[in-house]
């Protein structure tokens, strides 16, 4: 057969063609691209067009990318409409030149990456408009790309409209899902809803990876079409088997959650894993959360913070806060409130609510910057200006505690109250303002009413301070039973206060039985949790036996540690214990 391509050869040009092309399509391509060559020298623009993607693919000849872009360009200039349309594409993704590392594909976003230039619009709209003009369908559709994804001095969303229409029309899957994004740009009714969905379902038919991804996010969400969770999940399923990385991550969520199809964690983490790593930041912050809460296995903290810084420098405000808050606490990261500040004033930036809140709490602690002071109190003022009851919350303790604004305790009640209306930390605040004449006149009775109505929907700080007033009085009736109760809530949640407070009305004097087995199991609670009172107390019990159990070493041990806070009473128990059975007796004068 090699004689015959021979004897073609020396035939003619066009004869090299065809038999190239014949040789080409069994897949014979090492003995296609010679062919493909004469042809070419002889100037013929398919066959030129054919050796360039030899040369660009590696098939048949070694990969030249320099030599394939000039093989283009020569077909190109002849106005070979195919041609055209692959240079144009070449230089939108920075691949023509000789230094280019491999591989665009039509309507892949252009993005400077390693050993690629930056994207030559004005070329890549020069060869695609040739095409277009030509009656390319490809190249209307490349073209609009440009007219819509360019650089702002070449964008005409009117022609690019008409540019995806016509290429639809044609039946270019890039035309149609061109002309449904162009479409859902100004939906108004329901006619054009339709035709953006229709035109995405014919892409995704054709199986264009995004237009895959975005029919299943309408199914999901139910936007045009009825919810259908199975078919939204089955849409994210083929759009991430084509390597899209947002599709990735949805289909990675359904198998992870059970969305629509039977849950799979391992494989859903494995896929939004995948996602992340191809630089979805939604992706990385749920893979960080993922690690932060655990499942089967503990917490691992450290690799939650890997992610979480992934999506946070990729401008994910969640996980911006999220990797503020393991700064804060030390989890898996050095604990640094400056570090956890920065991260929160990132995502208080980009809108996050609750950062802003949290990076305000540092500011309450001494701890970020001056700035951070003045950003934190115009958010909450503009915020509270407009209605925003949490922010009037959030507005009224900076100017009780001075944060970026002068202290003005006299404000911060007006504000405190308004949030009160419907804040349940703003009624807590007014009602210890008002207990404590701070920036109101005194009111103990009105102080304590606000204060129960925080405690009534389980605040756990209002529960505290209201049992406490129960107990003295203060605002109203002593009622120790319900004092007690309070207290209980508020340890059953953690409070260390709490804990030392039911473990000293079990121990006896007050209004409620005495149970000194109970006192003595909340008084090493908070005793482990650093409380120096429930320290002492607890090193009282078990030097006395009062909760019927005599530990005197342990209870030196408490009471040591109350000691070394400053607890002067804990420092007499200490000395009034007998010495340790080893210690060696004091020596007396004259022994």
């Amino acid at each position: 057969m090699a004689i015959v391509d021979r004897l073609i050869g020396t035939l003619s040009a066009g004869a090299s063609l065809r038999r190239a092309v014949k040789l080409s399509a069994e897949g014979d391509v090492k003995r296609a691209a010679p062919l493909f060559s004469r042809a070419a020298r002889a100037g013929i623009p398919e066959a030129q067009f054919r050796l360039a993607r030899c040369y660009l693919e590696g098939a048949g000849v070694p990969h030249s990318r320099p030599e394939g872009v000039r093989w283009l360009e020569r077909s190109a200039e002849q106005g070979f409409v195919e041609a055209q349309t692959l240079l144009a594409t070449l230089y939108l993704h920075g691949f023509a030149r000789a230094d280019a590392a491999a591989g665009p594909s039509l309507f892949e976003a252009p993005t400077q990456s390693s050993g690629t230039a930056p994207p030559d619009w004005a070329a890549g709209e020069k060869w695609a408009r040739l095409a277009a003009d030509a009656g390319s369908a490809d190249a209307q559709a490349l073209l609009g790309y440009i007219l819509t994804s360019g650089p702002e001095d070449r964008r005409d969303i009117p022609q690019a409209t008409a540019l995806y229409k016509k290429s639809a029309e044609a039946g270019c899957p890039q035309g149609h899902l061109g002309y449904a994004l162009s479409l859902a740009q100004n939906v108004r009714d329901q006619e054009t809803q339709k035709a953006v969905t229709e035109h995405l379902q014919i892409a995704a038919e054709k199986g264009l990876a995004t237009a895959l991804y975005l029919c299943g996010t309408l199914s999901e969400k139910g936007v045009g079409v009825p919810v259908d969770l199975p078919k939204a999940a089955e849409m994210f399923r083929q759009s991430a088997e084509k390597g899209h990385r947002s599709g990735q991550a949805k289909w990675g969520l359904a198998l992870l959650e059970g969305r629509g199809i039977e849950a799979n964690p391992t494989e859903g983490e494995s896929w939004l894993r995948r996602a992340a790593l191809a630089g979805d930041a939604e992706a990385a912050a749920l893979v960080g959360d993922m690690y932060a809460r655990g499942g089967p296995l503990p917490p691992n903290y450290a690799e939650a913070a890997m992610w979480f810084r992934q999506a946070a420098e990729a401008n994910h405000k969640g996980a911006a806060r999220a990797l503020g808050m393991l700064h804060l606490t030390g989890a898996g990261v050095p604990r640094d409130p400056q570090e956890a500040a920065r991260w929160f004033r990132i995502s208080a930036d980009a809108g996050d609510q609750s950062a802003r809140v949290d990076l305000a709490n540092l500011l309450l602690d001494g701890k970020g910057e001056q700035e951070d002071s003045i950003r934190t109190k115009e958010w909450f003022e503009k915020a509270a200006a407009s209605g925003d009851l949490v922010a009037a919350f959030n507005f009224g303790v900076c100017l009780a505690e001075g944060v970026g604004v002068e202290r003005d305790e006299r404000k911060a009640a007006e504000w405190l109250r308004k949030a009160a209306d419907g804040v349940v930390n703003a009624q807590y605040w007014y009602g210890r303002m008002l207990a404590e004449g701070r920036g109101v006149e005194a009111n103990l009775e009105e102080g304590r009413a606000w204060i129960a109505k925080a405690a009534e929907v389980g605040m756990t700080d209002a529960e505290v301070l209201l049992a406490d007033m129960m107990l003295s009085a203060r605002g109203g009736p002593r009622d120790h039973p319900a004092a007690l109760a309070l207290f209980e809530k508020a340890a059953e949640k953690g409070h260390v206060g709490a804990m030392f407070a039911v473990g000293a009305m079990r121990g006896g004097g007050h209004d409620v039985p005495t149970d000194r087995v109970v006192a003595q199991r909340w008084f090493r609670a908070a005793a482990e949790r650093g409380h120096a009172f429930a320290q002492m107390m607890l090193g009282r019990y078990l030097a006395r036996g009062l909760g019927g159990e005599q530990n005197v070493e342990e209870a030196r041990t408490w009471s040591e540690r109350a000691a070394a806070q400053g607890l002067q009473e804990a420092k007499v128990d200490l000395a009034a214990l007998p010495p340790k059975p080893d210690a060696a007796p004091d020596r007396q004068a004259g022994d």
